[in-house]
This record gives C-alpha cells, sequence and structure tokens, in this order.
C-alpha cells in the first residue's frame, strides 16, 4: 500500500508538469518545423495549390503534436521567446529598409483605400460578434472579447485589453481574449494565401511562377529589379555585401528601440518593433535622398535576411501555440470566432478585392488583409509572399501592408473598441 501510494503520487507529480525548452531548443523546434512546412509545400498539392505558408503548415503539425503531449501526458512545454522575438525585430527593421518614400507615391491610394477598409472591418468584426453574443444569450462582452480585440489586434491587444473587460465584469477575459487571439493567428494564415491564390486564378490575373517554395523574398522597389538577375559576383564581394546587411539591421535596430523609447513617453501604446521599422525607414531615405542607397546599401541582402527572419519568427510562432486554449472555448464562442472567419473571407473577396481595383496587386493585399485582420502582420507578410512567390513578385503590398499593420491598425481599434465598450 505505501509503495503503491508512493508511485501514485509520483505519477500524479508527473501528469502535470511544465517542461522548460531554452532559446537555442525553441529556436530549432522552429526551423524543423519551417523544414516540414517546406516538404508539405512540395509534396502535398493541397498545400501547395492553396499557397499555405511553409511556417503555418509545418508549424500547426508541431503544434499539434505538443497538444497531444499536453492531453496524453500532462506535460505542458514553456518556451523560451528570446530568439523568435528578435527574429520579428530584425524582421520589420528590414521592411524598413525596403519603405522607400519614392515607391510609396506611387501606391498612396490603395494605401488609403485600406485604412478606410480597416476601419470598416473593426466596426463590422464588433458589430457581428456583440451582435450574436446577445443572440446566444451571452454576456455582450464576451462579444467584444472576440471581436476586434484579438482579431485585427492579436495577442498583443487581448493583452492590453483582458484587465478593462474584467474590470467590466467579464470573468476569465484573459483566456477568453488570448484563445480568440491564437484562433485568429491559425485561420488568418490558413485563409489568406488561399483566397489571395484563389482571385488570381479565377480572374486570370497572373501565371505561375514554376517555382517549389512558398516563402518567398520580400523585395524592396531597387531589390525587386536587381534580385532576382543573375550576377557573377565574387564570393568575397558577396560575403561583405551580407556582413553589410547585419551590420545596417543591427545598428538600425538599436537606433529604433532607442526610438521605441521616446514615442512611449507619448502615452500611446506602439508596438514594440514600430521604433525599428521607422528607424530603418528613416536610414534608408536619408541616403536615397543623396542617391547613396545603391551604392551604400545592399537592400537585396538586406530583404534576403529579413526573409529568413521571418520564416524562422513564424515557424516558432506557429510551433508554440497553445491550442489547448481552444479546447477550452465554449461551443457559443467557438461559433462567433467561425463567423468571425467567414466574414473576414467573404470582406475580403467581395469588398476589398473590389476597392482595390481587383488587380495582381489587389489580390495580393487581400491575402495580406486576411493575416492582420484575424492575426497579425507578420502573418499577412508571410501571406502575401506565398502568393508572389507562386506567381510573381509585386512591390506595392509589401510596402503598404507593414505601414497599416504598424502605425494605423492599433489606433484605429483602439478607438473603435473604446467606443463600444462605452456604448455597451
Amino acid at each position: 500500500m505505501i509503495f503503491f501510494a508512493i508511485f501514485t503520487k509520483t505519477f500524479s507529480e508527473a501528469m502535470f508538469h511544465t517542461l522548460s525548452i531554452d532559446m537555442y531548443q525553441t529556436a530549432g523546434i522552429g526551423v524543423l518545423a519551417l523544414l516540414i512546412g517546406m516538404f508539405f509545400t512540395r509534396t502535398v498539392p493541397f498545400f501547395k495549390r492553396c499557397c499555405v505558408p511553409a511556417p503555418v503548415s509545418g508549424g500547426l503539425l508541431v503544434s499539434l503534436v505538443i497538444l497531444a503531449c499536453y492531453k496524453i501526458s500532462g506535460v505542458e512545454f514553456s518556451f523560451d521567446e528570446t530568439i523568435r522575438d528578435l527574429c520579428m525585430m530584425l524582421f520589420f527593421t528590414s521592411v524598413g529598409f525596403q519603405s522607400d518614400m519614392r515607391a510609396l507615391k506611387k501606391g498612396g491610394r490603395p494605401l488609403v483605400v485600406m485604412i478606410f477598409l480597416m476601419v470598416a472591418l473593426i466596426i463590422l468584426q464588433n458589430l457581428m460578434s456583440v451582435g450574436m453574443a446577445k443572440w446566444i444569450g451571452l454576456d455582450p462582452l464576451v462579444g467584444m472579447a472576440a471581436g476586434s480585440i484579438p482579431m485585427s489586434g492579436g495577442h498583443g491587444t487581448a493583452g492590453g485589453f483582458a484587465p478593462v473587460l474584467e474590470k467590466m465584469g467579464l470573468e476569465g477575459a484573459a483566456s477568453i481574449t488570448m484563445a480568440a487571439a491564437t484562433f485568429g493567428l491559425v485561420a488568418g494564415s490558413m485563409i489568406g494565401g488561399p483566397l489571395g491564390g484563389f482571385l488570381v486564378r479565377k480572374y486570370r490575373l497572373a501565371e505561375e511562377s514554376g517555382s517549389a517554395d512558398v516563402v518567398s523574398t520580400l523585395e524592396g522597389s531597387e531589390a525587386s529589379s536587381t534580385f532576382r538577375q543573375e550576377k557573377n559576383m565574387s564570393g568575397e564581394k558577396s560575403f561583405r555585401d551580407y556582413t553589410n546587411a547585419v551590420y545596417l539591421l543591427i545598428v538600425a535596430m538599436a537606433l529604433g528601440m532607442c526610438l521605441s523609447k521616446l514615442l512611449s513617453l507619448t502615452g500611446i501604446t506602439f508596438p514594440t518593433y514600430f521604433g525599428s521599422l521607422i528607424a530603418a525607414c528613416l536610414v534608408r531615405n536619408l541616403f536615397g535622398a543623396f542617391g547613396l542607397d545603391e551604392e551604400l546599401l545592399s537592400i537585396d541582402k538586406v530583404v534576403s535576411l529579413g526573409d529568413i527572419c521571418l520564416s524562422i519568427f513564424l515557424g516558432i510562432a506557429m510551433s508554440t501555440l497553445k491550442l489547448w486554449e481552444l479546447a477550452d472555448l465554449v461551443l457559443p464562442l467557438c461559433l462567433i470566432l467561425f463567423c468571425q472567419t467567414a466574414l473576414m473571407a467573404l470582406f475580403a473577396g467581395f469588398v476589398a478585392f473590389r476597392s482595390l481595383g481587383r488587380d495582381y496587386d489587389a489580390a495580393v493585399l487581400v491575402s495580406g488583409l486576411c493575416g492582420f485582420g484575424l492575426g497579425a502582420t507578420p502573418n499577412a507578410m508571410a501571406n502575401m509572399s506565398a502568393v508572389c512567390y507562386k506567381y510573381h513578385h509585386t512591390v506595392n503590398p509589401f510596402i503598404i501592408v507593414p505601414i497599416i499593420g504598424a502605425m494605423f491598425v492599433d489606433i484605429i481599434n483602439t478607438t473603435v473598441v473604446t467606443f463600444f465598450l462605452n456604448i455597451l
């Protein structure tokens, strides 16, 4: 009996254990997920046809394995997110180097249209979720917890508004908003690429490029015209260019963190990467004003490094999703989240695509809209990358989407959510 009691206690403790994964192991899991996803996109017709980003397909498989471990053995993995956050910062810094204001002028109208589309989408997300919550018989605050706070806002906004919802009387607001944000992250990645690819095929907007990889490089205006050209450069020059690109990214990221601290003094909450993006943009355009950007800035190499960081970031982010949070959602809340996904797809396919001009750029932007309309800006970039690498690259969407995601979404979302909370 004593032995049985000791065994039972030991087994019980083992059933509820948290296993800490350090940053190196976490990065290894993310890269493994990326490689698995690349294998899927080369061998599984569904993933190749639907433009599902490799980090998404591989990351979901890894997260399902982790979910199985959690359900069967009770072991919860605690991941160190240091490298994930570093890759995110480096990626958005590289995006800043692509933000040439000379190219931005060419895409002025789509930028304005996208801002109005985001306003309309955020309002619709809250109207639908609150309306469904009342129809089902739930507290309207549950609808807000499944509205634009986690959908367009992502995990950051979800965590920020959870205390507000709890003070207003919604118990467990943090778990509801974070679970909804996790759902949106998956849903936005899964529907964005397929929808963009469908629109391209339906309206015959472009021919397939024949490439087998779906994680593309994200090029700036100059990089897009030179990156794909064959170059006969020596290994030494290539090494020097990549070295300079690494130095540029690190210096711009450091300057960006100083800028972020200054921005925090305004009392407005900005994404952590916003300062680095702006710093890199300022450096790029300062050099461009004197005609030195092509000579001194290896933009194509910066873009390549940023693309690698994006792939690693998404591989880690998708692999470390706590899918059991979704299992804890009650059926009515799941119904609201699925309706949010349907709303996003219908709004993107019928309203946004037509408003943006029904051309190839519009199809790419629609895939990006699904990414940060349900998840986060990196997912939007990956969705657009998947579509572009299957067909061909286009410049404006990769300039417009980071600006919308970094500068406008949080401000618009916070304003609209605050208005809704005050009238409930």
